[in-house]
């Protein structure tokens, strides 16, 4: 059972590739969705279940990152390869000039200036009509250039597919790879550190652990593949526009990491699965689905404290306790 468990986000990884094959471009639309989305979640998770920083303005990088690429390949022309990590290292850069201000505060003042912060971006992003196109946005991103793909299928039928399905390959290893890297950041002597802040920042900060700096750190980590993240949902939404940094997508990531399990590394982007199926559900049946939508968070969040992933450890601990009992 250890070693199935160790192996099993390869395993989704390698059905998640097979998704386009059954045929419908519905699944591979929600799928693509989900994978970013799970990314976004996850990099909140670092502030919010590792280290215990509630942010409500983490929005502002995923609009950054987005915006970043959108600029990047729209207007200059720059290829995916080089405008997508630059998508993470600009809203890396402006995670440290909020960070710095933010992290100085504690609890529910850390909160408010995260989201006054991300405000400030939302409105420049609203406002700056030169640049980022105001209220309008910018529509028309275009995707990678797949052309050595379509040559390739050419001579390989099995591998031609249409482009947004490419770009779902090619999201699914940009995500693969990103939650690789925070899963080793986790797994680090950094990431155990931030977890005993989280547990008792007094104590820590006692034995001679500079918290501030490892609270920045963690700001500036989660904000950097949140703007990977908003890079990549710019190329698949086919367009960037203002309210990707506004309030409403901190709260649908914050959302997906409490219904998810904050704290599980895994957790987020299984939270960000059933909020999207859930959300894609109840609108195709009714008119009033905020509400149905509304109740069902409000009884999973009660059945499963610890959120989904919590619940699943808890029974998979049982499990293999079982055996060894026995």
């Amino acid at each position: 059972m250890k070693r199935l468990g160790s192996r099993w986000p390869v395993l989704v990884l390698i059905a998640a590739f097979f998704v386009p094959a059954l045929g419908s471009r519905y699944y591979t639309f929600l799928a693509n969705d989900v994978v970013i989305w799970a990314l976004f979640a996850t990099s909140l998770n670092l502030l919010v279940g590792y280290t215990g920083l509630v942010s409500f303005g983490h929005a502002a990088y995923f609009g950054i990152g987005a915006y970043t690429t959108g600029l990047l390949m729209k207007k200059i022309g720059v290829p995916f390869l080089l405008a997508f990590p630059a998508a993470g290292l600009l809203a890396g850069l402006f995670a440290l000039v909020f960070g710095f201000f933010c992290v100085r505060l504690t609890r529910i003042y850390f909160a408010m200036l995260t989201l006054a912060f991300a405000q400030i971006v939302w409105a420049i992003c609203f406002k700056w009509n030169e640049v980022t196109g105001g209220e309008q946005g910018m529509p028309e991103i275009p995707y990678p250039d797949f052309a050595w793909l379509e040559r390739v299928a050419t001579a390989a039928p099995f591998l031609s597919y249409r482009t947004s399905e490419y770009f779902y390959f090619l999201t699914l290893l940009m995500v693969a790879l990103c939650l690789w890297l925070l899963r080793r950041i986790v797994g680090s002597p950094f990431g155990r550190m931030l977890t005993t802040i989280r547990e008792n920042p007094e104590r820590a900060e006692f034995i001679g652990v500079n918290v501030r700096r490892y609270e920045l750190g963690a700001f500036v980590i989660a904000g950097a593949f949140a703007g990977l993240a908003g890079g990549l949902f710019g190329i698949f939404n086919r367009g960037v526009f203002p309210d990707f940094a506004y309030w409403t997508k901190s709260s649908e990531v914050l959302i997906m990491t409490l219904l998810g399990g904050m704290g599980t590394f895994f957790g987020p982007a299984l939270g960000a699965l059933v909020l999207l199926w859930l959300n894609q559900q109840i609108v195709s049946y009714t008119q009033y689905w905020p509400l149905i939508l509304g109740t069902i968070l409000v009884v999973l969040l009660f059945v499963f404290p610890g959120g989904i992933a919590g619940a699943a450890l808890g029974l998979w601990r049982r499990l293999s306790r079982r055996p060894a009992s026995a």
